[in-house]
Parts: C-alpha cells; sequence; structure tokens
C-alpha cells in the first residue's frame, strides 16, 4: 500500500508542476520556496506550472503554492567556452608554437588535444556557428558582419529558428555569460536605438561585458556592459582590456558562486587577441622580446615549428612541411637590415599579445579551481577562430585602418613614426604576412581562406576532471566548430529543443564530440562526415578522408581586388588520410573522384544556403543595408549624443556633403568638438578650438587636412564645412571597377556664409573609417582625431542648437554606364 501511494502521490506531483513527462526531476516538497525541476526542453522556454495550492477569500483560508525553480539535470557540469582570435595552428606552444601558451598547455595536459578540428576561415562566421552549432550561411553569417548582403546566408541575422546555446541552457536553469568580442551583432543594429535582440543580451546571455564588431582598440574599447557603453579606462593609464575582462569574469564567476554555490554557469569567453591590434602591454613585450624567439626569421621559424609538432605528436610522423610561396613571399634571407629590424619588432609584439591574452585566461582558469568548482567544469579552449591573419599586408602596417583602405605604409615609414611605439595606443598594428604563414605550419595558406587548411585548423584543448581521464591525450577526428553545441549538450545532459519561443527549431548540423572523451574510442573513426567550406568564394568540401578545394585565386592581403567568376576557379583534390597536410594534389590522378566532391559541394551549398557565391572583399564593406540612415540624405541633431557606431552613422566617403551647424559661442571663445566620426586611427572632426572653427580630415593617422577659420566673436554664429567630391562614387563597383572611390575633392569651410578656407583634397578613404570608434555629437569619445589638438572628451562649452548633415551621393550617368561596361568588356577580353 505504501508503495502504490508513493506511485499516485509522485504523478501527482508532476502533473501539478506542469505538463512535464515522469523523466523530469524534481527535488524538494512540491510547491515550497526549495522546490526545483528539470525540464524535457522539447519547448523552450518551459511552459508556465500549473498552480495546485489553494485560493479562497482571504489568505488565511487560502494555502501557497510555488512554481519550481528549473534547474540543469543533476550533475551537469559548469562550463567555460574559450576561444582566442587570429590564431593559427602553428601559434601556441601546445602545438608545437615557440610563444608560451601555459593555460592552453594546463588544459591540453589535463585532458585532451584535438589536432583536427576546423573554423570556417573568418571571425563572425566561426562564432555564429560556435554558439549555434549550425553552419555559418545557415545563421545568416556567409562572411563578417560588416559585409552583410541582402541574401538569406549573408544577412548577418541569427534567425529565430536557430537557437543559441545561451538560450538553450539559460532556459534550461544555467547562469549564462559572454566576455570579450561580439561580432555576432549586425553592424546595422549596434546603436542604442537597438534592436537588441541580435546582442548576446537577446541571444540568451544574462550578461554581457565586450565590445561590438571586429576587433577593438584595447587601451580604449568601445565597451558595453550588457547594452551601455562603459569607460572605466578613463584617467587610468596602462588600463588594457585584455586584463580588465579577466577582471570582470573572475568577478562575475565568484558572485554566482558566492549568492548561489550549487549554481552551474557558462562562461563565453572570448578575448580580442590576437586579431589586430595588436595590444599587449609593455611588459609582455619586453618580456617576449627578450627571448629572442624571430630572430632567425620566418623560414627557420617554420622549420622549428614542424619539428617541434612531429615531437609533441599532434602531427603525424610522416607529415610534410608544405612549401614555401616563392611566387608570393620573399624568403627572410633576401631581406635588408631594416627589414628585418621592423619585422622582428612586429612578431614580438604579436607573441606578446598571444602570451599575454594566455596569460589572462589562466587567472580565469585559476579561479574556477580556486572556487572549488574544476573537477566538474567542462573547459574548451579553442586557439583561434580562423587561421593567423595575413590581412596586415606584405609588410606589416601601424594601424589595420590603413590596410582596409588600400594604403600601405612603406618601411622606412614605419621604422621611422611608429617602430617605438608600436603596440601601444599610438598604433593600431598587425604584422607583415609572411609571419601569418609561419604561424599556420604545417598547412598551406592563412585566414580568410577557406579552401586550403591552413585557414580553419585551429588546435583545441579540452578538459573535465570529472569525467575525461585519458589526461594529456591526443584525438585526430575531424571535426568543425558546429560540433560544439552537441557536444555541450550532450555534457550537460540537454536536448535539443523543438519549440523556442513558440518557433520551430532547424536541426542543429553539428556531430557531438563527447564519444572522443572516452580513451576507448581515441583511435575510433571522425562521426563528421561531410563539411563544405566558402569564404568569398573560395571553396572545399570535406568527406570522408577526402578533401576537395578551389585554387586560391585571391591572396587574403589583396583586399581591393576586382569581383571574380567563382565558377571558374580551378580544383584540387586532397587524401587527407594519407597527406595530413594538404600537399599533394592528386586531382589527376582522381578525376571522378573529383567530379564526386564537386557535385557533393553544390548539394550542401544549397542546402546551406551558400549561394549565391560572390568573391567581393571590400567592395560589400559599402554595400547598401538597413541602417538607421539607409534612405536618408539630411541628418539632423539638436542636442550631444554620442556612441552611434560606424555601421549606423552617416557615410560621408566617396560623396559630396555639406555640414552645417548653428551654435552660440560664448564669451572668452569656444572650445570643443561639434560633431565627429572615427579617432586616432582614421576620421573626421568639426570643432572650435580656441575660439577658432576648425575642419581636419585624419587619413589613418598618416596625413591630416586641415581647414581653419579665424577666431569666433561671442555670439550665434553659423558654422559650414562643404565638400565637393570629384568622383564617380561606389556605383563604379558595379562595373568592377574602383575609379569612382577614395578620389579627392575641394573642401571649404564658411562662416556665416562667407568661405574663410577652402583647399584641395588630392585622396580620400574610400572604404572605411575606423570601425571601432563612433559618431559623436558634442564632445568626442575614445580617441581624437588630432592629438595635437586636443584630448577627448573636448565637449563643446557653447550652445549646440542644430547640426545638419546634407549628403549628395554621385549617381551614374547612362554615358558613365555605357563607358564602364565598355571598360569591363575590354578587361574581360584582356583577361
Amino acid at each position: 500500500m505504501p508503495r502504490v501511494l508513493a506511485i499516485v502521490l509522485t504523478a501527482l506531483v508532476l502533473t501539478a508542476l506542469g505538463p512535464f513527462p515522469a523523466a523530469a526531476q524534481q527535488s524538494g516538497p512540491p510547491g515550497s520556496p526549495s522546490a526545483t525541476i528539470t525540464i524535457p526542453g522539447g519547448q523552450l522556454p518551459a511552459p508556465p506550472q500549473k498552480f495546485h495550492g489553494i485560493i479562497k477569500d482571504t489568505a488565511q483560508q487560502s494555502k501557497p503554492y510555488w512554481p519550481a525553480r528549473i534547474v540543469p539535470p543533476k550533475g551537469a557540469p559548469n562550463i567555460l567556452l574559450i576561444m582566442t582570435d587570429d590564431s593559427g595552428f602553428g601559434v601556441p606552444s601546445t602545438f608545437g608554437g615557440v610563444i608560451p601558451t601555459p593555460a592552453l598547455d594546463r588544459i591540453a595536459e589535463a585532458g585532451l588535444r584535438y589536432t583536427n578540428f576546423n573554423s570556417t576561415s573568418l571571425c563572425s562566421p566561426t562564432r555564429a556557428a560556435l554558439i549555434t552549432g549550425r553552419n555559418h550561411h545557415s545563421v545568416g553569417f556567409g562572411v563578417i558582419a560588416e559585409q552583410a548582403t541582402g541574401f538569406p546566408g549573408y544577412d548577418s541575422f541569427i534567425p529565430k529558428d536557430k537557437a543559441t546555446i545561451g538560450t538553450i541552457l539559460k532556459d534550461h536553469g544555467y547562469r549564462t555569460s559572454w566576455f570579450g568580442k561580439d561580432h555576432n551583432t549586425p553592424a546595422f543594429q549596434a546603436s542604442q536605438d537597438g534592436p537588441f535582440d541580435q546582442w548576446p543580451i537577446g541571444m540568451g546571455f544574462d550578461y554581457f561585458y565586450g565590445f561590438v564588431g571586429g576587433d577593438a582598440n584595447q587601451w580604449e574599447p568601445n565597451l558595453f556592459r550588457n547594452t551601455t557603453q562603459i569607460y572605466p579606462f578613463k584617467g587610468k593609464p596602462g588600463w588594457n582590456l585584455t586584463t580588465a575582462m579577466a577582471d570582470d569574469a573572475i568577478d562575475y564567476m565568484n558572485r554566482i558562486n558566492a549568492l548561489s554555490p550549487d549554481q552551474p554557469f557558462f562562461v563565453y569567453y572570448v578575448p580580442g587577441g590576437t586579431h589586430a591590434p595588436h595590444h599587449p602591454t609593455p611588459e609582455w613585450i619586453e618580456k617576449i622580446s627578450k627571448m629572442h624567439l624571430f630572430d632567425q626569421g620566418w623560414n627557420k621559424l617554420r622549420e622549428q615549428i614542424f619539428t617541434n609538432q612531429k615531437k609533441l605528436g599532434v602531427i603525424p610522423a610522416d607529415a610534410k612541411l608544405t612549401p614555401w610561396p616563392d611566387d608570393l613571399l620573399k624568403k627572410w634571407d633576401s631581406l635588408n637590415a631594416d627589414e628585418k629590424k621592423l619585422f622582428i619588432r612586429q612578431a614580438d609584439v604579436f607573441a606578446a599579445y598571444v602570451a599575454y591574452t594566455d596569460h589572462e585566461i589562466g587567472r580565469v582558469i585559476q579561479a574556477v579551481e580556486d572556487m572549488g568548482k574544476l573537477d566538474n567544469t567542462l573547459i574548451i579552449y579553442i586557439n583561434g577562430d580562423n587561421g593567423t591573419s595575413s590581412e596586415g599586408t606584405l609588410v606589416g602596417t601601424p594601424n589595420e585602418v590603413a590596410m582596409f583602405n588600400g594604403i600601405t605604409v612603406p618601411v622606412e615609414d614605419q621604422l621611422k613614426a611608429f617602430y617605438d611605439v608600436w603596440g601601444s595606443d599610438k598604433t593600431y598594428p598587425h604584422m607583415a604576412v609572411p609571419w601569418a604563414w609561419a604561424f599556420d605550419t604545417p598547412f598551406p595558406w592563412t585566414k580568410q581562406i577557406a579552401s586550403h587548411i591552413g585557414g580553419v585548423r585551429q588546435g583545441m584543448a579540452i578538459a573535465w576532471p570529472k569525467v575525461i581521464k585519458d589526461a594529456g591525450g591526443i584525438r585526430t577526428q575531424f571535426s568543425h566548430v558546429i560540433d560544439i553545441v552537441p557536444t555541450l549538450l550532450e555534457a550537460t545532459g540537454i536536448k535539443a529543443p523543438e519549440v523556442v519561443d513558440g518557433i520551430k527549431q532547424s536541426p542543429i548540423e553539428g556531430v557531438s564530440l563527447y564519444y572522443t572523451f572516452d580513451a576507448k574510442n581515441a583511435q575510433a573513426p571522425s562521426r563528421h562526415h561531410t563539411q563544405y567550406f566558402e569564404m568569398m568564394g573560395d571553396r572545399a568540401i570535406y568527406h570522408d578522408g577526402w578533401l576537395a578545394s578551389t585554387k586560391v585565386m585571391r591572396p587574403p592581403w589583396d583586399m581591393v581586388s576586382p569581383a571574380r567568376d567563382p565558377m571558374t576557379y580551378p580544383w584540387e583534390l586532397y587524401d587527407l588520410t594519407k597527406d595530413w597536410t594538404q600537399f599533394s594534389d592528386v586531382a589527376a590522378k582522381h578525376p571522378e573522384k573529383l567530379k564526386q566532391m564537386r557535385g557533393l559541394f553544390m548539394d550542401e551549398a544549397r542546402k546551406h544556403q551558400v549561394l549565391p557565391l560572390n568573391t567581393e572583399v571590400v567592395q560589400r564593406l559599402i554595400a547598401p543595408r538597413p541602417s538607421l540612415t539607409a534612405g536618408r540624405d539630411v541628418f539632423t541633431w539638436t542636442r550631444p549624443l554620442t556612441g552611434t557606431p560606424n555601421g549606423d552613422a552617416p557615410s560621408v566617403l566617396n560623396a559630396s556633403y555639406n555640414f552645417k551647424a548653428e551654435v552660440e559661442v560664448p564669451e572668452g571663445g569656444g572650445d570643443g568638438m561639434l560633431i565627429t566620426q572615427g579617432g586616432r586611427f582614421g576620421g573626421y572632426g568639426f570643432y572650435l578650438l580656441r575660439g577658432k572653427p576648425v575642419f581636419l580630415w585624419n587619413l589613418v593617422d598618416l596625413e591630416r587636412i586641415k581647414w581653419e577659420g579665424p577666431a569666433l566673436t561671442p555670439g550665434k554664429h553659423v558654422l559650414e564645412f562643404d565638400f565637393a567630391y570629384d568622383g564617380m562614387g561606389p556605383g563604379t563597383l558595379a562595373f568592377n571597377s574602383f575609379s569612382g572611390v577614395g578620389r579627392g575633392g575641394t573642401g571649404t569651410l564658411k562662416v556665416d556664409g562667407q568661405a574663410v578656407d577652402t583647399r584641395k583634397m588630392e585622396h580620400s578613404l574610400p572604404f572605411t573609417l575606423q570601425w571601432d570608434e563612433s559618431l559623436d555629437i558634442g564632445s568626442d569619445t575614445l580617441t581624437g582625431v588630432n592629438d595635437a589638438d586636443y584630448q577627448t572628451p573636448f565637449p563643446f562649452n557653447g550652445t549646440i542648437e542644430k547640426i545638419t548633415l546634407t549628403v549628395d551621393r554621385p549617381k551614374l550617368s547612362p554615358e558613365d554606364e555605357k563607358k564602364l561596361a565598355a571598360a569591363q568588356r575590354a578587361k574581360g577580353t584582356s583577361d
């Protein structure tokens, strides 16, 4: 009788708690404040629980009944998911590199090293795939957010039928947080106006501390707590986001632990390191420089890394080192002394950034141990979201913004003006391409290249002391970033939801790696059989050990290459079961296999929204998007407003425009910013300096062009800057011609309708201002466009009554279009 009664009571309890199956776990007296329950998770969030108390006219006659608190399955681990940025397979010591990464070493020694784990070859796409378990085109990130176009695979929206791991874990009772880089918010939805459903807090993360966009100045970042921009670095010389972010994550985890020690957490930790700008602290630069890791140059570095990798067993003993691309990159021995001096400095600073980033990650890991939670914490540490970046030009650059505008800074200029401050807040630096190639050893190519392994192979380590007992083991199964979400779900005992927020979910496309945690499966075949790769027309298809790849037709450091027809790309074929490094093209020996693989790629492309293929790069940066400014050419501000991001600000590039500021100047003269966009590394500013009106263009910190008028009398004035652009505008890009962008023009500064300064600007920026800075009215946040004139925030001390910007974008005439079309046809014939 007692057993029957217990069964009946249990059934009643589960019914009372809501429509959960009998498999749901519950604890605590039902209806009590301490009652908890796990949910099946088919529907998220869980349906409301039924009230099974008693409600009468008065509280004294009634009985309360609390809904049970939803918790993860019993024993579910804490999760620390770490991924660094722009770091290839041969960078960290854990996978044979010369740069010390003891935190990554620690995870590998306590758990497993994965040597066949792959990314998408670019930042936003990898991150979208990582947090959704779906391919990057399936979730709208065929390219980075700033290149979004109006096709489902490329629009930079993670669709509602593909919920993130943050949403899933949060609805199952985890505390979820995101620290560092958010490159998955559409660039045109990053303003204070929102909407915020595509921000971390709208994608299932309770807490966000980081920056929005592809990269950030680590000394003065565009930093957010949830959706509020914060400036903790103001008045703190030496402050660096890499350390501040670790501090915040440690504080967060300890806060959760103090409030609820049994509460599982999910921390998504994605620092800016080591994406450009390379911004380590001076102490780390000094420490690494004294190690003289790169004095022998990039060719010797490759050989050293390759040797280390074989000793560690992270590549097969019979693996071949792919050849140096003599047709593309210089060998170290051919360089002169100045070149070697500069390039060693660039590599030292990059390596310092790697070591510094890993050190701060180590502090976060140690904090987990200090809380006594390491044993049941699943730590996944992915080295890089793509191969090492070759976006620094063939000679490196002190300013990455210059590179994205097609500008190369000569070695002698870099040595003269930037060598001693490389890595400081006075630079936005990136290293020369050959270093990137070396850091992707033993594979060919670099970031952006999806067809060759150097662009997609990431070293990964996973530790979970409670479960993974094969400490120091190596796993060689083929895997991909889409495999992380299903791995986390299996590890936590949580199923993929069928419905989220009322929307039926599409299937997760990755394959769990949980089976590899068991030492018995160390040599088991990979369960991930097929995987496509595509980035800006460059593409490949993997299937059970075979890899068919297109030939690289655009080196990734060539950002301004005209578009090509991707369907004309030649194909190569590799048998990776015998050729780990993609050394030998066997297409000629296996034509039928190649044909089969090419067909398989097209099948996958149609399935995952890869089409239409598009080889454009910087052209997409200025493609029209549905931002706050779309369809507008007149913009008005009547009060100070700061923080409008680049993607939501009106663009004045490749156009004529007029700024009109109606202001009142105070007694004693006016000072301060009226309107500015960008910062120290590229942008413009319209301001009063000691009573004089100034308009200044900062051309990527290499040249500043300044218009200046006489001192103003106190009282009301109308200040104007009018720019007449000489070019035909970005419409020429439709004809594969860059002739309409980056041209010069004539600027005229006016005071109360009278011209006070007119001068010609020979060239303008064609593609972008400094993207991690904002458009500000009435003051200047972060860095200023001219340190010699003012220091931020430089608030205007008068009154702004109105600022109006009118943009006149050029339009091609029918005759222009005929000429451009003829030139395009002629070029196509000559090619």
